[in-house]
This record gives structure tokens, sequence and C-alpha cells, in this order.
């Protein structure tokens, strides 16, 4: 299975694998795959991974870390590629120092979306809108708080621009995506009502009976595209890689499918049940690349 680097410098990585193959041929240095802590990020990571070590016989290092050094490392060629650039907007402010110094080489899933979430048993004659936070009950009933992510996360900046564009008084509480599904979790078994940042595709609504608030201003932005964006050269230098990567591309539908199996089992079985279960898509991103 491919080799996983957690959180750890990405100088350190370069460093290391500078110090031990120098002279080597580009084909035999490891494919380094940067993700950051998001289930839809692991899960087509893991699969890109999987499949360039089985089909095209490469090795890789998964490196985990966060956004933006995710983006500084793909921008300085410490990192080949990273599979979870949201764009136009959630990864805007990231995007915009890097772009000229990476490459796009493909679109892995379009439809994503940022925004609130409420239980369903939350009655929508309460809260529907994000405006609807704003009712005193509703506050006090809340305790006054949105339940966020990681403090770099773009849903965590635009989070905070929709509390002002609200006018809202309540707390955004930064944390991290298991943060923010263990008060989820805990507030679901006690039907205790909540609002929380969240995206989609997620395996939470699998599980959980949610629904979106309306963002009747748009402070949370639109439907998004996420990209993969490797460092400059990639595609002269290891053309099979680039072009692997360039075509996987999932339905958000079936991807949300998987990361939910993932959690039920885990994502070296979800990865290997995507792959059985979807032999000609998965034939079409490896074709050529033989």
């Amino acid at each position: 299975m491919f080799r996983k680097i957690a959180s750890i410098g990405l100088t350190a990585i370069l460093a290391a694998s500078l110090s031990t193959a120098a002279f080597a041929d580009e084909k035999a240095k490891p494919v380094k795959l940067g993700w950051a802590a998001w289930s839809d990020a692991e899960f087509v990571t893991k699969l890109a991974a999987k499949l360039i070590e089985d089909k095209l016989g490469r090795k890789v290092d998964l490196v985990q870390t966060d956004v933006a050094p995710l983006y500084q490392g793909v921008a300085r060629g410490d990192l080949d590629a990273m599979m979870m650039a949201w764009l136009p907007q959630t990864h805007a402010d990231y995007y915009a120092r890097v772009k000229d110094k990476v490459e796009t080489l493909g679109t892995v899933y379009k439809g994503a979306k940022l925004g609130w979430i409420v239980p369903t048993y939350i009655p929508a004659d309460a809260i529907s809108t994000i405006e609807d936070l704003k009712k005193p009950d509703v506050v006090k009933k809340l305790g006054g708080t949105i339940q966020g992510i990681d403090p770099g996360a773009g849903l965590t900046r635009l989070s905070e621009q929709a509390v002002k564009d609200y006018d809202l008084d309540y707390k955004l509480q930064i944390s991290s995506e298991a943060g923010m599904l263990t008060s989820v979790e805990r507030a679901t078994r006690s039907q205790k009502w909540f609002v929380a940042t969240s995206w989609s595709p997620h395996w939470m609504f699998g599980k959980y009976n949610l629904r979106y608030l309306k963002d009747t201003k748009g402070s949370l932005g639109e439907a998004e595209h996420v990209d993969v964006i490797g460092r400059k050269g990639l595609k002269e230098e290891d053309p099979k890689v680039a072009g692997f990567l360039s075509r996987i591309n999932l339905p958000i539908n079936d991807l949300e499918a998987a990361m939910f199996e993932a959690q039920e089992t885990s994502y070296d079985a979800a990865v290997d049940k995507y792959i059985t279960d979807h032999p000609e898509q998965v034939k079409a991103w490896l074709e050529g690349s033989n």
C-alpha cells in the first residue's frame, strides 16, 4: 500500500527525498500527493494513490497537512499534486497566491457546496434561512454559537463574513472537521438544537438528517468545482501520472456514498469497493496511462 507521511513539514520531506534519490530517474521517485484532513479529500486522494500504485506501478507518498501549506507545497514543487482545490470562491485567496506557479490538471467533481446546516428535527418554520438565526428564541436555543471547522479553511473565512453580512450575534466556534462532527453526533443523540458549518459532498448527510439554511445574501458562495492542481513541469516530466490525474472525475452522489462507506468500514476498504464497483469508470481514467 502507499506510504503515508502525516502532518510533517514539506521542506523536510523534500530534503529527505533529495538525499536518498538525488540522481534517480524521475519515474523512480515516489509521487507525492498532498491532502488535508477532510473526508472528501481523503477518499479521492487515497483512491488515486491506490490506482497509481497498482496500475501505474509507482510508489506514492501521501502528505497530510493544512490547506495553505498544500498550495505552497505544490507551488514550490515539494508536492506533485493536490486534489482538493475548491474554486472559484472557497480557496480563492490560496489559489491567487500560487496560480502562476501551478497547473490545473482537471476537475475531480462538480456541484460542491458550502453552507450552514441544522438537523431536520428543528421545524422549518423556526429556522429555514440564515436570517432566521436572528430570532431571539432561536438564538437562545442555539446558545449563540455556530459550530465551525479549521481556522484556515475557506469555509471558515466565508462563515466569518456571513456572520458580519447578516449582523448575527453569534460566535463562530473554530474547531476542526472532527470537532464539528463530534458536536453534531452529541447534539443529534439528545435532539439538541445546533447550527454548524458544512459542505457537500460529505458522508454526514448519509448518517444524519440535515438540511442547509438558505443563504439569501450569497455570503457562502454558489456551487463550486473541486480541481486537481499540479506542480509546474509535472505534465512534461511525468505525463502518465499527470494524464491519469487529469481524467479522474466522480459524480458527487457516488463520492458521497463512497465516503459514507469509508466511515462504516475504512477508507482502504471503501477505495477497493469503489474500484470493483466502477470498472468502466476506472478504465476511462487509466486509458492511455499504460
